[in-house]
């Protein structure tokens, strides 16, 4: 039996305000369902949970993928300090506190797993367990960028987006032809349609959407750069929650060696690591994400 796509679900399309800025959300599944939500990265927005939303419905629970804001047809605040940490952590613990009772399951790719790692650090209380794909704990990402020249190299877009207007003339150049050579490096063939490819271009294309998806690097760069300028650097995390770290290896942007040490800030952890899938883990690799999703949340 084939596994259900998004085209055997009813999905409901709405809009709502858990932290003042207007938040376009997909939900699906039963109502009386557990809760999940979905967070995407960069540059992509709720469709890239295109695989997993079918799976987890099909398994009861009830999903929600919002467009984090800033994306495709959520509120574009203007400034960089609307992009801010603090601001994203908000608007995720007030979609738990509107589609639930305060606590769910919480996943996030890419960036949405960075802002899934800081919820899980700093509001235990409103998960019930946390699932993180390609997204490194924040804690050893600081450590191995200070240590390792690789993954220096490896970040240096992270550097580039600092930049003011650049980055947005280089995304728009040739019909936006970066988010061709950032999708190709998935690693199995027709991943991603010619279809995937041009929805992910619309949204991206949608008037405010590039300079609001670019400025989270740049409100997280400030960040990091006045925590070093006081001496601060980023600290001990802990998550105290159980969480999944699932990992495609052949990660362009991330080593692989981001996935080991980390008990020390996350004590109940469970990682998976992929050998045959990209940063694009659940594209490449869309079965057995589900599994594991599946698996983890049961």
């Amino acid at each position: 039996m084939s596994s259900p796509t998004l085209d055997d679900i009813d999905l409901t399309h709405e809009t709502v305000r858990p932290n003042g800025v207007a938040l376009h959300c997909v939900t699906a599944g039963p109502e009386d369902g557990d809760l999940v939500v979905l967070l995407h990265g960069f540059p992509e927005f709720w469709y890239s949970w295109k695989h997993q939303i079918p799976a987890l419905v099909d398994a009861g629970y009830r999903v929600v993928a919002p467009d984090l804001r800033g994306y495709n047809r959520s509120a574009k605040p203007d400034g960089v300090a609307a992009y801010r940490m603090t601001e994203l952590v908000a608007d995720v613990v007030g979609l738990l506190d509107h589609y639930g009772d305060g606590q769910a399951h919480l996943a996030g790719h890419d960036w949405g797993g960075l802002l899934a790692w800081q919820v899980g650090i700093d509001h235990p209380e409103a998960l019930d367990r946390l699932v993180v794909l390609n997204a490194p704990h924040p804690t050893k990402y600081d450590r191995h960028l200070r240590s390792s020249p690789t993954q220096l190299l490896k970040s240096w877009y992270v550097f580039y987006f600092q930049l003011p207007v650049l980055p947005e003339i280089g995304f728009r150049w040739n019909d936006y032809g970066v988010v061709d050579s950032l999708f190709e490096d998935t690693v199995v063939p027709d991943a991603l349609t010619d279809e995937d490819v041009e929805r992910y271009k619309s949204a991206l294309a949608t008037p405010g959407a590039l300079t609001a998806a670019i400025n989270y690097y740049r409100a997280l760069g400030r960040q990091r750069a006045r925590q070093y300028l006081r001496g601060e650097g980023v600290g001990d995390q802990r998550v105290d929650v159980p969480t999944m770290l699932v990992w495609g290896e052949r990660d362009f942007a991330l080593a692989t060696e981001l996935t080991e040490g980390l008990d020390e800030w996350v004590p109940d952890l469970r990682v998976e690591r992929i050998p045959d899938a990209s940063h694009w883990v659940q594209f490449d690799a869309s079965d057995r994400v589900n599994e594991l999703l599946v698996d983890f949340l049961a």
